[in-house]
C-alpha cells in the first residue's frame, strides 16, 4: 500500500464518517425537538397540585417519563454506537501506519539495493575505461621510445662521421689525404641523402570513447519500479475439488508482491518405467491464484507448479504440488450380486486402470426419492456386505474415491431382499457346460469335447459336469428350486469353494447333493455325502427341486417342490459358508430358479 491509496483510504473513511455525524446530528435533532415538546408539555401538567391529579394525567406524567427514558436510551446507545466506530476507525488508522511503516522499510531497502546496484555497475565501467587508457598510454610510450632509439642511433653515427672527417681534414700528408678522402665524401654523401623522419610516430591525443550508461539509465528508472516477485507457494489439493477430467488448483503469494499474471505449469506423472521420453509439459497464463485445468486423465496424478510475472521479471518457480483427479466411476456387477432376506453380497468393477483409495457405497429403497439413503465408505476392496431390511426392493450406487474426491455415481443396481438370489459361477463351470445369458441355466449338450479342446483352470471343475452357485456369506437362511427335464440324471446341493474339482459331487466330505439316476427299470435317487446315501425310495418323480437350507439348525433340506413332498434332509454342522452345486451326469439342462421366499410348508 502505497502513500496515495493510504491518503484515499483515510479520506473516504472521513467522508463517510462525516456523512453518517450530519445524518444522525439531524435524525436526533428531530427527535429531541419532538421529546422536548412533549416533556414541556408534561411538565407543564406535573405542576398541577398532586390533589387535583385525575386517572389521565397520572398516566400522561407516566408516558412522559417514559418517553424521556427512551430517548435517554436511544443517546446512549448511538453514542455507544460511535465509540465503537471510533474504535474501529482507530484500529484502522493503526493498521494504516503499520503498513506505511512496512512499505517504508521495504522502499528504502529496495532503493539501497538498487543504488548500490547503480554504483557498482560505475564502478566497473570506471575501472574498464582507466584500463583502456592506461592501454593507449603503454602503447603511445613503446612507439615513442622505438622512435628516440632510433634517432639516437642516427646521432651517433653522424658524429663517427663528423669525426672521421675532421681526422682526416688534419692529416699533414696531401698524397694520403687525396687517397682517403673519396670515400669518406662518398659516406657523407650516403648520409646526407637519407631522409630522417622527424615527425611523431603516435598521436599526443588520447582517444576517449564515449561511455555507454544505457544499462545505468535503465536500472535508475527501474528504481521506482517494484522488485520481481517472489517464488508463489503452490497450496495442497483440497478434497472434493476436482472431477475425472479437472483439477481446481490453488496457490499462495506474499502479500507484498505485485503481480500482473501467473503462468501455471503441469504434467502427467506416469508409472510406466518403459518410458523414454518425459510427459508433455502444458501451461496457461491466468490472472487470479487458482485456475481450473481440463481435459485430463481420470484418477491420474499431475504435477503443477507456478511462476509469477510483473513488469520487472518472473519469479523463481513454486516447489512442485501433486494433484490428483477423482476416479472413473465404477462398474456394478449384476450377475456377481447376491442377496438373502436381510444380506447382500455387492461387488463391482474398479473402473479404472490405477488403484484408488476407497470406494462408497449408497443405498435406498425404490420410491423414496433419496431421502432415505445411507452410504457406507472406506471400503478398501471392490466388494461390500450388507445387512437389509426383508422384503425390501434397493437401488445401489458405488463411488470410487481418492484425495480428489468421490467419482461419480455408477449406474445403479436393483437388490431385493424377498429371497435368495443367486446366479451360476462361469468361471467355476467344467467346459463341457454352457450358461444361458442370465446365469440361470446351464446346458450339457450331446457333443463330447475332446480333451484337448477343453481348457481347465484351478476353479474349474474337470471329472464332474458341475457348476457352483453363490450366495451371502451370512449364516441364516436360503431357499431355492431347480427345475429340470424328465431325462436328466443330475445333481443338486451344497459344497465348500474349495470343494474338490477333480471328484464327483457327493462324493467327498466337503459336498452334500441329491443325485437323480435314470434306469431302465425306475427313476433313483440318492443323497450323497462322502459317497454314503441313505436307502430312500421315491415314487414320484420330482421335477422341481426344492432345496433349503438353514445354517443356525444345520441341516440341508430337500423337497418335491410341486406336490410340496419332503424328500431328505441332512443334518451337519457346517463349518464353512457352503454354495450351491449344481451337475448333470449326461446331455439335457437344468435351470435355476432364485428369489422366492422359502414356502410356509417348510418348517422352520
Amino acid at each position: 500500500m502505497d502513500v496515495f491509496e493510504v491518503r484515499g483510504r483515510l479520506d473516504v473513511i472521513a467522508e463517510e464518517l462525516a456523512s453518517e455525524e450530519e445524518e444522525e446530528e439531524a435524525t436526533d435533532e428531530d427527535v429531541f425537538e419532538q421529546g422536548s415538546s412533549d416533556v414541556s408539555t408534561h411538565t407543564q401538567q406535573m405542576k398541577v397540585s398532586t390533589d387535583s391529579l385525575t386517572p389521565d394525567r397520572a398516566s400522561a406524567v407516566c408516558d412522559a417519563a417514559l418517553c424521556f427514558q427512551e430517548q435517554l436510551n436511544k443517546r446512549r446507545s448511538k453514542l455507544s454506537q460511535k465509540i465503537v466506530e471510533m474504535e474501529n476507525f482507530a484500529s484502522n488508522l493503526e493498521e494504516i501506519f503499520i503498513t506505511v511503516e512496512e512499505n517504508f522499510g521495504r522502499q528504502e531497502q529496495n532503493l539501497e539495493q538498487h543504488y548500490n546496484e547503480v554504483l557498482q555497475t560505475l564502478l566497473q565501467r570506471n575501472e574498464a575505461r582507466a584500463a583502456a587508457l592506461d592501454e593507449q598510454k603503454n602503447s603511445k610510450l613503446e612507439c615513442l621510445y622505438g622512435q628516440l632509439l632510433r634517432c639516437g642511433q642516427t646521432l651517433d653515427a653522424s658524429k663517427e662521421l663528423i669525426e672521421s672527417a675532421q681526422e682526416l681534414h688534419r692529416r699533414p700528408d696531401k698524397h694520403g689525404f687525396l687517397q682517403a678522402v673519396m670515400p669518406v665524401m662518398k659516406r657523407v654523401e650516403q648520409f646526407a641523402g637519407e631522409e630522417v623522419d622527424l615527425k611523431l610516430g603516435v598521436s599526443l591525443d588520447f582517444q576517449v570513447l564515449t561511455p555507454d550508461l544505457s544499462e545505468v539509465r535503465q536500472m535508475m528508472e527501474s528504481i521506482n519500479v517494484l522488485p520481481a516477485p517472489s517464488a508463489p507457494v503452490m497450496n495442497p489439493q483440497i478434497a472434493n475439488s476436482a472431477t475425472d477430467t479437472s483439477l481446481h488448483v490453488c496457490w499462495s503469494l506474499f502479500s507484498d508482491d505485485t503481480v500482473e499474471f501467473y503462468e501455471l505449469y503441469w504434467r502427467l506423472i506416469s508409472d510406466d518405467c518403459t518410458m523414454e521420453t518425459p510427459q508433455e509439459v502444458s501451461q496457461l497464463k491466468v490472472k487470479e491464484t487458482h485456475c481450473t485445468v481440463s481435459s485430463l486423465r481420470p484418477n491420474a496424478q499431475y504435477e503443477l507448479w507456478v511462476t509469477a510475472t510483473n513488469t520487472t521479471g518472473i519469479s523463481p518457480a513454486s516447489e512442485r504440488a501433486v494433484y490428483m483427479t477423482v476416479p472413473s466411476p465404477p462398474v456394478l456387477k449384476p450377475r456377481q450380486c447376491v442377496s438373502s432376506l436381510n444380506a447382500a453380497l455387492i461387488r463391482w468393477d474398479s473402473g479404472n486402470t490405477d488403484p484408488v483409495e476407497s470406494y462408497t457405497l449408497e443405498f435406498g429403497e425404490t420410491g423414496t426419492d433419496g431421502s432415505g439413503t445411507e452410504s457406507i465408505v472406506a471400503i478398501p476392496s471392490c466388494e461390500c456386505l450388507l445387512q437389509l431390511q426383508p422384503q425390501k426392493i434397493y437401488i445401489l450406487h458405488v463411488r470410487a474415491v481418492n484425495i480428489g474426491g468421490p467419482s461419480d455415481r455408477s449406474e445403479p443396481v436393483h437388490i431385493s431382499t424377498t429371497g435368495t438370489f443367486f446366479h451360476l459361477l462361469e468361471d467355476t463351470a467344467h467346459p463341457s457346460l454352457s450358461l444361458s445369458a442370465d446365469g440361470l441355466t446351464m446346458f450339457y449338450l450331446d457333443e463330447d469335447l475332446p480333451i484337448s479342446h477343453m481348457t481347465f483352470s484351478d476353479n474349474t471343475f474337470n471329472r464332474c459336469v458341475a457348476v457352483l452357485g453363490d450366495l451371502v456369506p451370512v449364516r441364516g437362511q436360503y431357499y431355492w428350486e431347480v427345475e429340470v427335464d424328465e431325462d436328466a440324471e443330475f445333481r443338486v446341493g451344497v459344497a465348500y469353494e474349495d470343494t474338490q474339482r477333480n471328484s464327483h459331487l457327493g462324493g467327498n466330505n466337503t459336498s452334500w447333493c441329491m443325485r437323480h439316476i435314470l434306469t431302465p427299470s425306475r427313476h433313483k435317487y440318492e443323497f450323497l455325502h462322502s459317497g454314503w446315501t441313505p436307502d430312500i425310495r421315491i415314487t414320484v418323480q420330482p421335477l422341481r427341486i426344492g432345496v433349503f437350507l438353514d445354517y443356525s439348525r444345520g441341516i440341508l433340506s430337500f423337497y418335491n417342490a410341486a406336490l410340496r413332498q419332503h424328500l431328505y434332509t441332512f443334518s451337519c454342522h457346517f463349518l464353512h459358508y457352503v454354495q450351491p452345486c449344481f451337475a448333470l451326469d449326461n446331455p439335457g439342462a437344468l435351470t435355476l430358479r432364485t428369489g422366492m421366499t422359502a414356502p410356509a410348508y417348510i418348517t422352520p
